[in-house]
């Protein structure tokens, strides 16, 4: 696979039921990383799952909840670290772009879709 073209199929609906992430997937049976967008007022609801997830921001801001706790602000060049099966929920403040990052425990339990070739 090698190259991949985070530009295309920006329409695709990553991870559709919980969040209104649009993007680019690479996903293979060990990792998950996605260029996803936002707008402002978008996110995911409260949810977990067992990979850990790392968000790195490039433009705009999320606003970020880790198991019920304080809401804390992400900005371009700042990141969040989501624990396996750690509640969390993500709204975007502003349009957002950010790349995530998760290890995949269960390929099975993902729609084949949204995978670059």
């Amino acid at each position: 696979m090698g190259l991949v073209r985070w530009d295309e199929d920006t329409d695709h609906l990553v991870s559709g039921g919980y969040s209104a992430a649009r993007g680019p997937v690479l996903r293979s049976e060990k990792q998950e990383v996605t260029k996803v967008r936002f707008k402002a007022g978008e996110g995911a609801h409260e949810h977990s799952h067992p990979e850990e997830q790392t968000f790195y921001v490039l433009e705009g801001r999320l606003r970020v909840t880790l198991d019920g706790g304080e809401p804390y602000e992400v900005g371009p060049h700042e990141g969040s670290f989501h624990p396996s099966n750690m509640p969390h929920k993500v709204e975007a403040l502003e349009d957002t772009v950010a790349i995530s990052f998760k290890n995949i425990v269960d390929p099975s339990g993902y729609e084949p879709t949204g995978k670059l070739n």
